[in-house]
């Protein structure tokens, strides 16, 4: 059974999707950069191990990073899942675990990379929105995209709003990318393209404001 360790810093709802997902896999350990993330206290409950690692202890990135990846390997896993995990991975990080680093993150990308998601596509008046799941390269949220769910964004919406309903669609769609990385679903190829061998969705497209 594949191993997988998950970092977060915050609240921890896209890890607790995870745990509850009965994933073909072992959650071996929840590591935060925060002490007082609440998600380490609900991995704690479904009896995961979990550690802290304070990006505030290190002089620099590359110190933060060296120690952090000290402490993931001593679980051994087969893939690090980053979820809502908030500090930007230098390079020698993200190489030593090449196409084995997933992410997720609150937009189509390659639209809108970084913070303000939400408030980013309400400002430019887009009609959907999303979320993605990606494998992690040096370049900040550009890695192959593994799956994505789109929602349409409504006239109404605020950022609060259009956070919620784009959350609904990570807490389904993430542990389905886990599932298919620990099945051998999803892997990178020798270009760093995702293959899979999951069926392609036919004649599904997603019109807002839909037609008449």
């Amino acid at each position: 059974m594949k191993r997988i360790v998950i970092l977060i810093s915050g609240r921890g709802s896209n890890m607790e999707a995870l745990l509850k997902a009965k994933l073909p896999c072992e959650v071996a350990a929840v590591i935060s950069n925060k002490a007082d993330a609440a998600g380490l206290e609900i991995a704690k409950q479904h009896g995961v191990a979990t550690a802290v690692i304070s990006h505030k202890d290190f002089a620099n990135r590359e110190a933060f990073d060296a120690a952090l990846a000290k402490e993931i390997d001593r679980f051994k896993p087969d893939f690090v899942v980053l979820a809502g995990f908030m500090r930007i991975l230098t390079a020698d990080f993200v190489n030593h675990y090449a196409g084995r680093l997933i992410n997720i993150h609150p937009s189509l990308l390659p639209a809108y990379t970084g913070v303000d998601t939400h408030e980013r596509a309400l400002k430019d008046g887009v009609k959907i929105h999303g979320c993605t799941i990606h494998f992690v390269t040096a370049d900040l949220d550009h890695g192959p995209i593994i799956i994505q769910a789109a929602v349409p964004v409504r006239q109404d919406d605020t950022a609060a709003t259009l956070s919620a309903r784009v959350l609904h669609e990570e807490h389904r769609v993430f542990p389905q990318a886990v599932r298919w990385l620990c099945n051998g679903n999803v892997r990178l190829n020798a270009h760093g393209r995702v293959e899979t061998d999951r069926l392609e969705q036919r004649g599904t497209t997603l019109i807002s404001p839909g037609l008449d």
